[in-house]
């Protein structure tokens, strides 16, 4: 018995026929069309009718960015799409023979590592990716924490500086503003044209290829530029200070870090320990979580969405 994942975004919308052992078994990929939710509504049925033809499927789970209600079945809000409380889950099923599961994007690369990722055995998990922004999904007890009203685990909002940086969500202050790829970024382009010495690699890259894209910025992290080293060492830091408060709330025996910044590897991963730990509430009189790098890649909505519809339809 199979299970679909769909996993929308930003520029395109990927999906798979997936098996019980979380295994892509068929991938598709189309461009995400743009701000039109009849055409993209359209492309997402074609990718479920498509994958399941000739297929036993108990049905399909789609991730997307944005706020799903506690129903999950519609899209109150997303942030690169023209959605707003958008019925997604009953106008899906009207072009497709299989029953339709909504699931937040973050919620569902945290799902997949969880089942069988880095936190398979564990049953408190908390995953925080690193990318554009700071997403964010926790496991309690073997069970996606969603909240009252669907939303929860929006973790890259939690507000880390009084009267911070602005962030996208109106508020200031927020952990995304200093964890993120984004942030790394602007930290760089900032460094670069301070003239200080320590931003000179960046800068000589910068007037390389008129500039700079976070695929720079890592590779000057990669050659050990001591600039761009501690750039990335001091997001490691707020987000390891991020960890030990998660901790004190949530208890988790593990936290996963992914997204596209976890790349670096232990010049991100060593701050970040350091600061959980030099933050953690009474440290030397509780059990100490892991910090574990994501296992999953780019597969990681397709394999989390697929398997949260196994198991709400297989129940069925």
């Amino acid at each position: 018995m199979y299970s679909i994942g769909i996993d929308i975004g930003g520029t395109k919308i990927a999906g798979a026929l997936v098996d019980v052992d979380g295994t892509l078994v068929k991938e598709l990929r189309v461009p995400t069309p743009g701000n039109d939710p009849i055409a993209l509504t359209e492309a997402v049925a074609n990718l479920i009718n498509v994958l399941s033809e000739g297929e036993s499927v108990v049905g399909a789970g789609v991730a997307a960015a944005g706020f799903i209600d506690a129903e999950q079945a519609n899209i109150i809000y997303a942030p690169n799409i023209a959605w707003r409380n958008e019925p997604f889950k009953a106008n899906l099923e009207k072009l497709v023979k299989v029953p339709v599961l909504l699931e937040n994007d973050a919620n569902a690369a945290g799902w997949a590592e969880y089942r069988y990722g880095a936190g398979k055995g564990t049953k408190h998990m908390v995953m925080l990716t690193l990318g554009t922004g700071v997403g964010g999904a926790v496991v309690v007890d073997s069970h996606l924490l969603r909240g009252g009203f669907g939303v929860a685990a929006e973790l890259g909002h939690m507000r880390v500086v009084p009267e911070g940086r602005l962030c996208g969500c109106g508020q200031h202050g927020c952990i995304e503003q200093y964890g993120s790829g984004t942030a790394l970024l602007r930290a760089a382009k900032e460094l670069a044209a301070s003239g200080r010495p320590e931003g000179a690699r960046l800068a000589e890259i910068q007037h390389e290829v008129g500039e700079l894209t976070g695929l720079q910025v890592a590779q000057a992290i990669l050659e050990k530029d001591p600039g761009a080293v501690s750039l990335v060492q001091d997001l490691g830091s707020w987000i390891g200070q991020a960890i030990a408060s998660l901790s004190a709330v949530l208890d988790p025996e593990v936290v996963i870090i992914g997204g596209g910044v976890s790349s670096v590897g232990d010049v991100l991963f060593t701050p970040m320990r350091e600061a959980f730990l030099s933050h953690l509430p009474a440290r030397g009189f509780r059990p100490e979580l892991q910090i574990k790098a994501a296992e999953f890649l780019n597969d990681a909505g397709l394999v989390g969405a697929a398997d949260l519809a196994r198991v709400a339809f297989s129940k069925l």
